[in-house]
C-alpha cells in the first residue's frame, strides 16, 4: 500500500513539477564533506618561515595569516551550523534546492582563496580594501543564498517539516536577513577603513553563534511534550 498524500505535497522520492524530491540527508552529508575540505584547506595557506635562524620573528610576521585563518574558520563554522539548522527543517529537496545548495558550496570552496588574498594584502600593506571587500563579499553571497533557499522552501511550506511552526520559520528568516545587512555593512566599512570592516565582521561571528528564538521555543515545546507510554 502506498502512503496517502496530504495536500499538494508528494511523498519523498516522488515526481513533482520541480523534479524528484530527495532525502535532504544526502544533501547535508555531501555539504558537510565540502565544508570540511574547505575549512581544512585554510591552514595550508599558512606557510612556515624560510629563515629558521630568526624563527620567532618569522612566526610573528605571519600574524595576517593567523588572523585570516581564525576569522575565516569561525565564519565557515557558522555556515556549517546554519546549514544544519536550515536543513533540520527541510523535509525533502527538489532540483531547485539541489542547484541552490550546489552554488552555495561553490562559494564555500572559494573561501580559502579569499582568506589567502586577505592575509597577503595585510602582510604586504597594499590592496587591503579590495581584499576585505572580496573576503566579506564571498560571505555576503553565502548569506544571500541562505535567504534564497529558505525563502524557496518556506513558500507554502511544501518542502518544510511539521516540526517548525510559523514563529520558528519567521525567526530563521529574520536571522538570515540580518546577516545580509550585517555583512553588507562590513563590506562598505571595509572599503573605507579595512580594519573597521573586519571588526564589524568579527562581531558578526559572536552574535551568530547565539541560538535563534525559534530554536529555543521548539526546544521548550519538546521538553514539555508528554512522553508516550511504553
Amino acid at each position: 500500500m502506498t502512503e496517502p498524500v496530504h495536500g499538494p505535497v508528494a511523498p519523498r522520492g516522488g515526481a513533482t513539477s520541480f523534479g524528484v524530491e530527495r532525502d535532504p540527508g544526502r544533501v547535508v552529508a555531501f555539504s558537510d564533506g565540502v565544508i570540511a575540505i574547505a575549512i581544512t584547506l585554510l591552514v595550508l595557506e599558512i606557510h612556515p618561515p624560510h629563515d629558521s635562524r630568526r624563527l620567532w620573528h618569522g612566526l610573528a610576521a605571519l600574524w595576517p595569516s593567523y588572523l585570516a585563518y581564525v576569522l575565516t574558520f569561525l565564519l565557515i563554522g557558522q555556515v556549517w551550523a546554519n546549514h544544519h539548522l536550515m536543513f533540520d527543517h527541510i523535509r525533502s529537496a527538489d532540483r531547485v534546492v539541489l542547484f541552490l545548495n550546489t552554488v552555495l558550496l561553490m562559494d564555500v570552496a572559494f573561501l580559502p582563496f579569499a582568506a589567502a588574498v586577505l592575509a597577503e594584502a595585510f602582510r604586504d600593506g597594499h590592496g587591503q580594501r579590495t581584499a576585505v571587500v572580496l573576503h566579506a563579499g564571498a560571505f555576503e553571497l553565502l548569506a544571500l543564498l541562505f535567504n534564497v533557499i529558505w525563502g524557496y522552501v518556506r513558500h507554502d511550506r511544501r518542502l518544510l517539516t511539521a516540526t517548525i511552526d510559523a514563529a520558528g520559520v519567521a525567526a530563521v528568516g529574520r536571522r538570515f536577513r540580518l546577516a545580509l545587512v550585517w555583512l553588507a555593512t562590513g563590506i562598505l566599512l571595509g572599503a573605507l577603513l579595512p580594519v573597521l570592516g573586519m571588526a564589524v565582521i568579527a562581531a558578526f561571528i559572536v552574535y551568530y553563534w547565539l541560538p535563534i528564538a525559534g530554536e529555543i521555543a521548539e526546544a521548550k515545546r519538546r521538553r514539555h511534550r508528554p512522553r508516550a507510554p511504553r
